[in-house]
């Protein structure tokens, strides 16, 4: 939560995770690019703030995600959304910070607004480089299956271009049939995670894995029981694939 974080300051963020133990993973990117010009070129205001921040607390990865549907027409929301994130990226590079651009799998969010959108890994891949070479993916496990991407995908991106990873399970429904908040802890569903660590391993990547679960299984548990969960689940997949 990068607004308290900044509020507290430098020294005091850097204080807490030391005494916790804890190394941040990511960081929201705090930046509305999504609405009127006026309201984007307020947000570069406080990216200029928010990126040396991210470098003073070794945090140099933002992410956001980009819906699979839109109103306006798929170029011309692709000219806009590359020019505003190649000038965002501009002003992270200067603190050496990464941004991770997610992509969004299910079919309800493709179908949501008239105009479909960027929505397969590759594709993605491609807009991110453009915005600029310190730009790549969120790659979340969970749009990672429901886009029908690969693990040679993974192995093509490289470790250059995931930027942040986020870790979960499917259920086993049609396409069609699939909502964003039916999301399993990971190795209770058919998503191939041993073969999606396997090839974040051949990559090289060794930043952080977050697990990110949507449902009602967690939500009845309390956050320290529902963070043991969620390391249990995924302890118990890396094991599977004989990561330690």
């Amino acid at each position: 939560m990068l607004k308290p974080a900044m509020q507290a300051g430098v020294p005091a963020t850097n204080d807490l995770y030391s005494s916790l133990k804890l190394r941040p993973a990511a960081i929201d990117f705090p930046v509305e690019f999504r609405k009127d010009e006026a309201t984007f070129k307020a947000g570069l205001a406080s990216l200029e703030q928010s990126a040396p921040f991210a470098k003073n607390i070794a945090c140099p990865r933002m992410v956001t995600y980009i819906m699979p549907s839109s109103n306006t027409p798929k170029d011309e929301l692709r000219r806009l959304y590359k020019r505003r994130f190649t000038e965002c990226a501009r002003i992270l590079a200067r603190s050496e910070v990464r941004l991770g651009l997610e992509f969004l799998g299910p079919v309800h969010f493709r179908h949501q607004f008239p105009h479909e959108f960027i929505w397969r890994m590759n594709d993605m891949l491609e807009f991110a480089k453009e915005c600029g070479p310190n730009v790549g993916l969120l790659l979340d496990v969970w749009h990672w299956h429901h886009a029908g991407a690969t693990t040679q995908d993974i192995i093509n991106a490289g470790r250059e271009r995931i930027v942040h990873v986020h870790f979960s399970d499917a259920p086993n429904l049609p396409p069609e049939q699939i909502r964003d908040n039916q999301r399993l802890l990971p190795g209770e569903g058919i998503i191939d995670l041993v073969g999606f660590l396997h090839a974040l391993q051949k990559i090289g990547y060794n930043d952080a894995v977050s697990v990110e679960v949507f449902g009602d299984g967690l939500n009845k548990l309390t956050p320290e029981e529902a963070a043991r969960r969620g390391y249990q689940t995924s302890e118990a997949v890396f094991v599977k694939a004989g990561i330690h």
